[in-house]
């Protein structure tokens, strides 16, 4: 479980509800780091955003080009904002729901 991060030099430390380091992402190498959940991590780098979970495996790539820009996450749900429109997703990236903003 991702309970916090803190951004130390080029690396961004993941640390676990015991306060316990249990990853660390190289910004050079994962991206710009946008936002977490308990759950997922997501950097962008380049027009991808990539969701890791705490160990560091990637879950999904995102599009910026198809999903629009990164907005929040929760849980294991991710939303994204393209134009007028907000929607999530779930962690596989199956469309949960959409919204006009």
């Amino acid at each position: 479980m991702i309970a916090d991060l803190r951004l130390n030099k080029s690396w961004q430390e993941v640390y676990d509800e015991k306060g316990k380091r249990i990853k660390d992402f190289s910004i050079a190498v994962f991206g710009e780091y946008c936002g977490h959940s308990e759950c997922f991590i997501v950097f962008l780098k380049g027009s991808w955003y990539t969701v890791f979970d705490e160990t560091g495996k990637k879950i999904r790539d995102y599009s910026t080009n198809s999903y629009g820009e990164f907005r929040n996450m929760s849980g294991e749900n991710i939303l994204f904002q393209k134009g007028s429109y907000v929607t999530t997703y779930d962690k596989t990236g199956k469309k949960l729901g959409e919204r006009h903003i």
